[in-house]
């Protein structure tokens, strides 16, 4: 991006940087814990990033303690055991399949709104997609934050929804892991451009 179009953007320069140009995915972190007090204020901006009828269907585990690490780790890709094992925290980021029970709280202009979700395939396919979005919200909050985000879907859903959501309410999609950033191992890969991506019709 150049300057100029930088400045079209109504967010700080520095923001920017800080949000997506200098953010890495972590594959390690630097020393220092992440306290609850910076995941709570995570979660108290993410929350607001839009979902279809307010629905908020993401759920966040976090994972501090070594039993809880270790149940969470023979679940994980080869690839990603180390790094989760020596991650300062741990994030499973679950949809709730029955985030309609709260819709008539989030959702209050529409009454009966949860009646919309009677059936159970559509209702996990929303609770999947939208909460899918909120992860995705949620890691540019850790960023905001100024720590580093690994968010991996490497590991066996199937096994943590066993290990960690037995009443098959809540389905696992990504794990995080978070911590205090260091310098990138490599350099930051290409991203397509965008005439590759984008078609005015």
């Amino acid at each position: 991006m150049t300057a100029v179009q930088s400045r079209v953007l109504e967010l700080a320069e520095d923001a920017q940087d800080l949000l997506f140009r200098r953010a890495r995915t972590a594959n390690a972190f630097a020393d220092g814990p992440v306290s609850d007090e910076q995941v709570r204020a995570i979660y108290e901006l993410v929350k607001w990033g839009p979902t279809a009828m307010n629905g908020q269907p993401l759920r966040v585990v976090l994972v501090r303690t070594e039993e809880g690490r270790e149940r969470l780790v023979r679940h994980l890709s080869e690839g990603n055991r180390a790094k989760t094992a020596a991650a300062p925290l741990t994030a499973i980021l679950a949809a709730d399949t029955d985030f309609h029970e709260h819709l008539p709280t989030v959702f209050p202009h529409v009454p009966g709104a949860k009646d919309f979700f009677a059936d159970g395939e559509r209702r996990a396919e929303s609770a999947r997609f939208n909460a899918l979005l909120q992860a995705g919200y949620f890691v540019l909050g850790v960023r905001a934050a100024g720590l580093a985000a690994g968010p991996m879907t490497g590991f066996d859903a199937a096994g943590v929804d066993r290990e960690f959501f037995p009443d098959g309410r809540l389905r696992s999609l990504v794990v995080v892991n978070i911590g205090n950033p260091v310098v990138a191992e490599f350099a930051r890969s290409p991203r397509l451009g965008y005439d590759d991506v984008v078609l005015t019709v």
